[in-house]
């Protein structure tokens, strides 16, 4: 396939992926400047809303900047605008896990929230966290092949939600609110989901950069 074509099915794919949650986080930040809940979970974000309003445009933030980093044409025509977005994406990514974390350990859990679901999303934070960090220290030596790996992986992570959406919903729609267990499973398979296409994805450069590299040079390739 034609790789000019393969980078606008991305950009479309993330469009998709983002869409849905980034919509959502717009409206609660509507209810809560209106003040109007509309469900009983909702009162946990109301008695402390800094929490949810800074993960909601830190996400939203990080969603729609990451997928512009990935198009090659912004990075070859402005690689300064390619380094600035790259540093607000990465305050963005840290205050998205950050808040994340924290609602997760101070806010009382949703209904169907259980206990394997807690644990998951503390996981999902900190490796979100740590894959930002990373992402930057790579940068700063120079290893562009880390670099672009442990963002991927950040990217991954915090486009979770989108995929999470995709699943959830029918699964809503075929057979009402899910339970514990329905919901922990569909939350999961959204991460897992996107981590494990970000780590075929890097397998297939890998592959690639070691094909054309010379020998005694392949270190390079390495992610």
């Amino acid at each position: 396939m034609n790789p000019r074509l393969n980078v606008k099915v991305f950009l479309a794919a993330m469009v998709v992926l983002m869409a849905v949650p980034v919509a959502a986080g717009i409206h609660r930040l509507v209810q809560l400047a209106a003040g109007t809940a509309v469900a009983p979970d909702d009162a946990r974000f109301f008695a402390a809303p800094i929490p949810v309003v800074v993960h909601i445009i830190g996400a939203s933030l990080f969603c729609v900047l990451g997928a512009l980093q990935f198009a090659p044409a912004f990075r070859r025509r402005s690689p300064r605008w390619h380094r600035i977005a790259g540093r607000i994406l990465i305050a963005c990514g840290m205050a998205a896990a950050l808040s994340g974390l924290w609602m997760t350990v101070f806010y009382p859990p949703a209904a169907n929230d259980g206990q394997l679901l807690f644990v998951i999303r503390l996981l999902v934070g900190s490796g979100m966290a740590a894959s930002l960090v990373l992402g930057l220290t790579a940068a700063r030596r120079r290893d562009i092949a880390s670099h672009r790996a442990w963002l991927s992986r950040a990217y991954a992570l915090g486009m979770g939600a989108g995929t999470q959406a995709l699943l959830g919903i029918p699964v809503t729609v075929l057979f009402g609110t899910p339970g514990v267990s329905t919901r922990t499973a569909f939350m999961f398979a959204g991460w897992a989901l996107n981590l494990a296409l970000v780590e075929w994805g890097l397998l297939q450069l890998r592959r690639a950069g070691a094909k054309l590299l010379p020998e005694g040079g392949r270190e390079l390739a390495r992610v």
